[in-house]
């Protein structure tokens, strides 16, 4: 089984089908192999991998969660981040933002595959499939 996305690209076979919320598939008949074989209509999906510690990883009640984007999409961290308000509600908007400016609160750093957002892009970092994006709240100790 083989996928083909609007640009006639082929797609990892490693796709799951099921998963790919963003898309809608159409079987057709082969009638070399009379086997079924999928279009995929609207093109792969991009998927960014979120890391969640403490409170967060309390929140969630996950330590990581994978995201799917529609292929061509531009994703950013910023992006990501409203992604997960949607899924997780006022409590990660309590977290996460200022609820006075509405900024993202300045303790928390956002590590694209291990390297820090803010030498970066900031919240406009764009991300790519694969990559990881962990949320890290301040840690204290001594």
């Amino acid at each position: 089984m083989f996928f083909i996305n609007r640009n006639k690209q082929k797609c990892p076979k490693n796709i799951n089908l099921y998963l790919c919320l963003f898309n809608s598939h159409i079987p057709l008949h082969n009638s070399l192999n009379f086997g079924l074989q999928f279009l995929t209509i609207g093109g792969c999906a991009l998927q960014v991998s979120v890391r969640f510690f403490t409170s967060l990883r309390e929140l969630t009640g996950k330590r990581e969660e994978t995201l799917k984007f529609r292929d061509g999409e531009t994703v950013t961290v910023d992006k990501v981040l409203k992604r997960l308000v949607e899924r997780y509600g006022k409590s990660f908007v309590e977290y996460v933002y200022d609820g006075k400016t509405g900024e993202v609160k300045g303790f928390l750093q956002f590590l694209v595959n291990g390297r820090s957002a803010s030498t970066l892009n900031g919240l406009d970092t764009e991300l790519a499939d694969g990559d990881v994006l962990a949320i890290v709240p301040p840690v204290g100790g001594g």
